[in-house]
């Protein structure tokens, strides 16, 4: 074992992995991909912003501290943390890749995976909530608080688990052969665990749908109603959109399982796969701030507030700005929870 981990500084073995799985590794950096690699860094930091301003609403807010949102909030971080890692992926790659150590590497990619799994586990989070307040009719008081927040750290322990099970000795540093096409220093056998486990989950939280949607179109239940459909809605729209962008990748992946090394030419472009998947990232905050008035207009409030003061400082004696107005309780996400219009909550205590 202690020589395995003698390899992780080597300033060569990416290099050999890379020369045993690749048929060039000579990339010309031509104008169009300087511009695709601009592009998809500031594609990212969109992803970061837009994330960033979603988790500073749900903070900021008492309004949306019920369970709902935590786990939206969470997966807002996972998605937030995911556009960090793309970035540092990205300015990683290419002719850099082949001169870092395997350490190096191994924290490249298992960011990726870590905030991958993240999202994952957050979208199952999402979904028992939903089950548990609809299909069940569950009232989270203040003391559920903390077992949602466990429920969301052993989600991150899990992904932090899974995403460095390959820095922890689950690679292929002593055998080439059992090499993956698209990860050379990942084993086959864990790409193929990884996809597995996440297309169970994804199978599971769509069976969970099934259930609550055929719950709510009962006519014994007592949240059926508009309001909890259009909830129903929203949280199915972000699923649907993560299975959209993934589906890609997860099936490139499994192809690489399957496919004998350089075998299959199309696995030289799976990143093209990949920043399709990064989609996901920034397509979820747009999501729920759009089917969300109140989440929009607090996740809006910053923008504003720099206009509104760029304005008054670009005019002459100018007056105060008129005050934000308070929030309403006007959309699918509050009147599905039957959150109340105050942004107190009654008693320490928000039905969803």
């Amino acid at each position: 074992m202690g020589s395995l981990y003698s390899e992780y500084l080597s300033p060569t073995k990416v290099l050999e992995h890379y020369n045993y799985t690749k048929e060039t590794l000579d990339v010309p950096q031509t104008l169009s991909r300087q511009v695709a690699l601009v592009l998809i860094i500031i594609l990212c930091c969109a992803i970061v912003v837009e994330n960033m301003l979603v988790l500073i609403a749900v903070a900021r807010n008492s309004k949306f501290h019920s369970a709902m949102y935590l786990f939206l909030g969470n997966l807002a971080a996972s998605d937030l943390l995911a556009g960090v890692a793309f970035i540092a992926n990205t300015l990683l790659s290419g002719s850099v890749t082949v001169h870092l150590t395997p350490v190096q590497w191994f924290a490249r990619e298992g960011s990726a995976f870590i905030t991958l799994s993240a999202s994952v586990f957050s979208l199952l989070a999402i979904a028992i909530e939903r089950h548990v307040a609809i299909a069940k009719v569950k009232v989270y008081g203040s003391d559920k608080s903390c077992r949602m927040l466990l429920l969301i750290g052993a989600s991150w322990l899990i992904s932090l688990v899974l995403g460095g099970l390959p820095i922890l000795g689950w690679n292929c540093l002593d055998h080439l052969e059992t090499c993956s096409t698209v990860l050379p220093l990942y084993t086959k056998d864990y790409v193929l665990c990884v996809v597995t486990i996440f297309s169970v989950i994804l199978s599971a939280i769509v069976v969970l749908y099934v259930r609550i949607y055929c719950v709510v179109r009962s006519s014994q239940a007592e949240v059926a109603g508009p309001q909890t459909l259009a909830l129903l809605k929203t949280v199915t729209i972000v699923l649907g959109v993560f299975i959209v962008c993934w589906l890609p990748a997860f099936s490139i992946l499994l192809l690489d399982y399957a496919c004998p090394v350089r075998s299959c030419p199309i696995l030289y472009k799976a990143h093209y796969f990949f920043a399709f998947a990064t989609l996901n990232s920034l397509l979820n905050p747009v999501i729920y701030t759009w089917r969300s008035r109140d989440l929009r207009r607090e996740v809006l409030r910053p923008l504003q507030c720099c206009r509104k003061v760029a304005g008054v400082q670009g005019r002459r004696g100018g007056t105060p700005h008129h005050r934000l107005l308070p929030l309403r309780s006007s959309s699918s996400l509050e009147r599905g929870t039957h959150m109340p219009t105050s942004p107190t909550m009654l008693e320490g205590n928000t039905v969803v």
